[in-house]
């Protein structure tokens, strides 16, 4: 069965840093193209950000600059690097993996920003 679990999430500092994981089972993350998607309360889930297979990467412009998306291909699992954390970027934060075999989705991690 395909999993795909996101961890890292949890209280971070205004202007702070935090660093999520995604970790596929069951699926070789090098074969698919994977993303981060945030839903904070009340709002629809929103794309942040896209990393390729070849590992080229493109954000939503409101994370551009802070946030960086990469891949470990050996350890089956893609990050999210995010710094300069802003208050707006409280949500449940979720790892997608695509391709043509199908769409998988993480559980969410939390990721709150105090001020």
């Amino acid at each position: 069965q395909v999993q795909l679990v996101e961890s890292g999430g949890g209280l971070g500092q205004l202007g702070g840093s935090l660093r999520l994981s995604c970790t596929a089972s069951s699926l070789r993350i090098s074969l698919y193209t994977t993303a981060w998607y945030r839903q904070a309360p009340g709002k629809q889930r929103e794309w942040v950000a896209s990393i390729g297979r070849d590992g080229d990467s493109a954000y939503v412009d409101s994370v551009k600059g802070r946030f960086t998306g990469s891949r470990e291909n050996p350890k089956n699992t893609v990050y999210l690097q995010m710094n300069s954390l802003k208050p707006e970027d409280t949500a449940v934060y979720y790892c997608q993996a695509t391709s043509l075999r199908g769409t998988y989705w993480g559980q969410g991690t939390q990721v709150t920003v105090s001020s």
